[in-house]
């Protein structure tokens, strides 16, 4: 948990950080290209893999534990990603649609009358493989795990693990085809 020292530190480092700035630091550091409309922190626990693509009106927050995207990852318009304590790690050559949302962290429900920033929070964290399609509108939730070559049809929620070679849909996920299926 951030003290209020470190949060002020932070809040004043976010207004006063040009995001064309962000851009050319991971531009040089990782050789992502980062969409100057995008709101990615500089923080220590974000790493971006070789050729990163990170469109607009993205948000990508590293806020108490890794978050580590692979080579040749493209995130496209409006996605969200966060990480906590319990670390957000995505292979390479992900694809996430607009929208796409994955969102490592809970809050705790188990005390009634108190506030949920009080109540504090919980985070299993995700893992994402390699060549995952993530549709647009889709959400991977607080301890997912994808195997590789996994698709994720629009609009769906993960919320639990799934091996690899899977297309997933529905809310909740369920399996819809295994490779393991003949054509």
């Amino acid at each position: 948990m951030l003290t209020a020292r470190q949060k002020m530190w932070l809040g004043i480092r976010r207004v006063l950080t040009p995001q064309i700035l962000v851009s050319l630091i991971y531009y040089f550091k990782y050789g992502a290209r980062v969409s100057p409309r995008a709101e990615i922190e500089l923080n220590s626990n974000l790493v971006l893999g070789k050729h990163c693509r990170i469109g607009p009106f993205v948000k990508i927050k590293a806020f108490t534990g890794p978050l580590h995207i692979g080579a040749r990852a493209q995130i496209e318009a409006g996605c969200f990603i966060t990480s906590r304590e319990g670390g957000t790690i995505i292979g390479d050559d992900l694809i996430a649609g607009p929208d796409a949302k994955i969102i490592c962290g809970n809050y705790r429900y188990d005390k009634k009358g108190v506030h949920l920033e009080d109540l504090g929070g919980s985070s299993k964290g995700i893992v994402i493989g390699d060549r995952v399609r993530i549709g647009a509108g889709a959400m991977i939730a607080d301890g997912a795990r994808l195997g590789d070559d996994t698709q994720v049809l629009p609009g769906a929620l993960v919320n639990r693990p799934f091996k690899g070679g899977v297309v997933l849909g529905g809310c909740p996920a369920r399996l819809i085809k295994d490779a393991d299926e003949a054509d």
